[in-house]
């Protein structure tokens, strides 16, 4: 493809920005980046509080973050943040230690049969499951794995036939009945459900898995993870600062037209012209936020087939509270609540999160999530009340709320129509119309795997 041609990037998240910087890598510069908000990182929004700054969307990663690190690499900068920790309670806000057989006598036959399934879990994924851990969603409906290994930086391109693969379609309690690893999910849930990624009867494996691989997995329980001292906002300002073409802020996009081999992009009342366009924005979103964000089927003159495809995308309603408390009520660490991580629990308290261990001078963030597919979505404010309310319960009440965010969060589509070929019909169309499809929904709502698949879009297409 001609280095010269004008590009036009729809989003200055971790997909934009990535975007931006492998297009640069490759020799691509004649690129605009346009961001609708006033800032960069999308779900990476690190505010600041007391000259400090907290985490209101993605918190961590692991060392297997393999786009986050060239990140790092290409700006000079490292995971320099405070280390995590984390404890469990009951529903009661008693403290317990479901993992410790010495602390739970009665479940230690429990405890040793879930130990047995993650070991069968492992030898299943490296073996009938072989290339489950590609990023991104290409053929595993077909049974077949085609992109780039994960195993290493190095990321090397493999391509195969496994028709096991089209088990990953079923949602994840299935997935586990199948293969006789139900147990497992105690383990599985804590980084998944509670990081507002929905329940594991209603989202298909091939999620859960791209996203909680078997060594990403096993990193959290080690608590072998990465932060950054700015929150994981400051990655992507890092970025924004050290590309030749910094994301233009405030970028309202009121229609988009392809026609003639060209795109045209109505930005804040003027025309610009672009050969191609890459979208790493929503796609589709349905019902009207109260943020006013649309997805790209509303202000480009899209097609039958994107919205058709497009339509049958979902996302999760995942709300995050930044509380005040008293310093005498500060838990002395973050906590996971397993009892609040079932469909029945909807818009209850998950996990609070306790970023600095040296000041209580801080914030502390709450996560719950209010929907599931199967039930009636639970409203903001009741579940609001209901957060707050738990974290009485688990004597750390909120004194006020600093910041509230409830984000359009981890599009996807559910087990039926991802069986039937969602992403090989959209991956198809990669290129059509001059449009690429990125982001969140081609892979995975983690800030490496939208990474990642930018880097592989840009690989595969320029």
């Amino acid at each position: 493809m001609d280095k010269n041609i004008r590009i036009c990037i729809v989003g200055g998240g971790p997909a934009g920005l990535s975007a931006g910087m492998y297009l640069e890598k490759k020799g691509y510069t004649n690129y605009t980046i346009l961001e609708r908000l006033d800032r960069v990182g999308g779900k990476c929004w690190s505010p600041y509080y007391n000259g400090r700054r907290y985490e209101m969307g993605a918190i961590m990663g692991v060392p297997s973050y393999y786009a986050v690190h060239d990140v790092e690499e290409f700006c000079g900068i490292t995971h320099d943040g405070p280390k995590l920790n984390r404890n469990y309670k009951d529903a009661a806000g008693n403290v317990i230690e479901p993992f410790e057989p010495k602390k739970n006598i009665l479940k230690i036959p429990r405890l040793l049969k879930m130990k047995k399934q993650v070991k069968k879990l492992g030898e299943l994924l490296e073996t009938k499951y072989k290339g489950y851990d590609l990023n991104g969603h290409r053929g595993v409906s077909e049974g077949r794995y085609e992109g780039f290994s994960q195993t290493s930086a190095k990321r090397e391109p493999v391509s195969g036939v496994n028709p096991n693969l089209k088990d990953l379609a079923l949602p994840f309690s299935e997935f586990c009945k199948l293969n006789g690893v139900e147990l497992i999910q105690d383990i599985w849930i804590g980084p998944f459900t509670s990081f507002g990624y929905g329940y594991f009867d209603e989202i298909p494996a091939a999620y859960v898995l791209k996203y909680l691989d078997f060594q990403t997995c096993m990193n959290f329980v080690k608590i072998n993870l990465w932060t950054w001292k700015d929150g994981t906002q400051s990655i992507w300002e890092s970025l924004n600062d050290h590309l030749k073409n910094p994301a233009r802020l405030n970028s309202h996009i009121e229609k988009v037209e392809r026609k003639d081999g060209k795109v045209y992009v109505t930005v804040n009342g003027e025309v610009e012209e672009y050969d191609k366009i890459i979208v790493t924005a929503p796609l589709y979103i349905p019902n009207k936020r109260d943020d006013g964000q649309i997805g790209m089927v509303d202000y480009f003159d899209a097609r039958e087939d994107e919205k058709s495809l497009f339509s049958k995308i979902d996302y999760e309603r995942y709300d995050v509270l930044a509380c005040e408390t008293k310093p005498e009520d500060h838990p002395e660490i973050s906590y996971y609540v397993f009892d609040n991580m079932v469909p029945q629990k909807l818009g209850r308290l998950m996990v609070y999160y306790r970023r600095w261990k040296d000041t209580k001078d801080q914030v502390i963030t709450t996560y719950a999530l209010r929907k599931h597919k199967d039930r009636n979505e639970i409203d903001y404010d009741v579940c609001k009340k209901m957060v707050l309310n738990d974290l009485k319960t688990m004597k750390n009440p909120a004194s006020n709320v600093v910041n509230e965010w409830s984000v359009y969060y981890f599009p996807h589509v559910f087990s039926e129509d991802y069986a039937a070929g969602w992403y090989e019909k959209v991956e198809a169309m990669q290129g059509k119309y001059d449009t690429y499809y990125a982001g969140e929904v081609m892979s995975f709502g983690d800030m490496d795997e939208t990474a990642e698949y930018s880097r592989e879009l840009v690989e595969r297409f320029f």
